[in-house]
């Protein structure tokens, strides 16, 4: 189902949010990526709620405005199930048997691992190396996810004629597109824990990564659109109004005093509470950077919050920092974008596995 370890040839990154469809097209010459294509459409309200697809018709409608709107010729495409809705486990089997007679060993010992009817549930897994335990076996990271999850995205896409290449699980993605993120800190090369804190509309995700491996990730339910609906109940908005106004300003003196630092205020104290989590649960008391993502990111005055109430150096997300940009893209819009764009990024990354 992930397409974990299956090479694939050019696939559009697409990240389903709670608020948008992200795509974007990647190519790439030498080491050096290029962006050729992207865009983003707002979802209507309610149409994904805390990462599952309600309204399958409303979210293919906005994938079809989504293509057309990039302009790729590209209709195979790379989507990714959230972390919550997948069970991961690294399990140990024989390094002598080939792909096949391991993938009939896992068809045959899954139920031990995944807790619910196997008619039910898509499995991959993908070799990871030799096991430290034993060096006759290998360790074999196995993910599963239910069915419906994999399903109402390959429909959505149907739905606008594009095919379901790659099932990704959004912390692997993340973590491909931190690769692009790490030539950017100041101590590369050393053994670097960053936690990537990545605030969507209605939800926060922290991922840790330890030497660029995803060792923790942890949702919680805050996000941007918390600072849409103050908008819009201070000063009489519309949800739609007061997203734009949010984005494009030109709200009344107060905004700043009365509604935007307290949201920022609101913002630090739950990247705080994120890592005081990671630290109760593991042996780190510590990261070395932290790297905010998603759409608050941008937020002007966060990261020297963030940064001084942790005490962490802190960055905003751009994997596109030393990626060529094609002639079909707006370079201002996509620099705005960025920082939401890693998970769509790490997708588009699949092509060149």
């Amino acid at each position: 189902m992930f397409g974990l370890g299956k090479k694939s040839s050019a696939v559009l990154g697409v990240d389903i949010s709670s608020s948008s469809v992200k795509l974007l097209e990647l190519s790439k010459q030498g080491d050096r990526y290029k962006v050729e294509s992207y865009a983003v459409e707002p979802l209507p309200a309610n149409a994904v709620v805390e990462k599952n697809i309600t309204d399958v018709e409303a979210v293919g409608e906005v994938m079809k405005r989504v293509a057309s709107k990039s302009r790729s010729g590209v209709k195979q495409v790379a989507v990714a199930v959230s972390g919550s809705a997948v069970i991961t486990k690294v399990i140990q089997m024989d390094g002598g048997l080939n792909e096949f007679e391991m993938e009939d060993q896992i068809a045959l010992e899954a139920d031990q691992y995944i807790p619910y009817p196997l008619d039910e549930v898509a499995i991959d897994f993908e070799v990871q190396g030799p096991s430290e335990s034993n060096p006759d076996q290998v360790d074999v990271l196995l993910a599963a996810c239910r069915k419906e999850n994999v399903d109402i995205r390959e429909d959505a896409l149907e739905i606008a004629s594009l095919t379901t290449k790659v099932v990704d699980v959004e912390a692997y993605a993340l973590e491909r597109a931190y690769a692009l993120i790490e030539p950017q800190l100041d101590s590369q090369g050393e053994e670097l824990v960053v936690a990537i804190v990545d605030i969507g509309a209605t939800m926060t995700t922290l991922s840790v990564l330890a030497s660029g491996k995803t060792v923790y990730t942890r949702e919680q339910i805050f996000g941007g659109k918390q600072l849409t609906e103050e908008i819009q109940r201070r000063y009489g908005l519309s949800l739609e109004e007061a997203g734009l106004a949010k984005k494009q300003g030109g709200l009344p003196d107060d905004y700043e005093s009365e509604v935007l630092t307290p949201f920022r205020e609101a913002v630090v104290q739950q990247v705080a509470r994120a890592l005081q989590f990671f630290f109760g649960a593991s042996q780190y008391n510590a990261v070395d950077y932290v790297v905010l993502a998603g759409g608050t990111a941008s937020i002007q005055g966060l990261t020297e919050m963030v940064e001084e109430k942790t005490g962490t150096p802190t960055l905003v997300a751009n994997p596109f920092a030393d990626m060529a940009v094609g002639s079909r893209v707006n370079a201002s819009a996509l620099s705005n974008d960025a920082p939401s764009l890693m998970i769509a990024c790490g997708l588009a990354m699949r092509s060149f596995d």
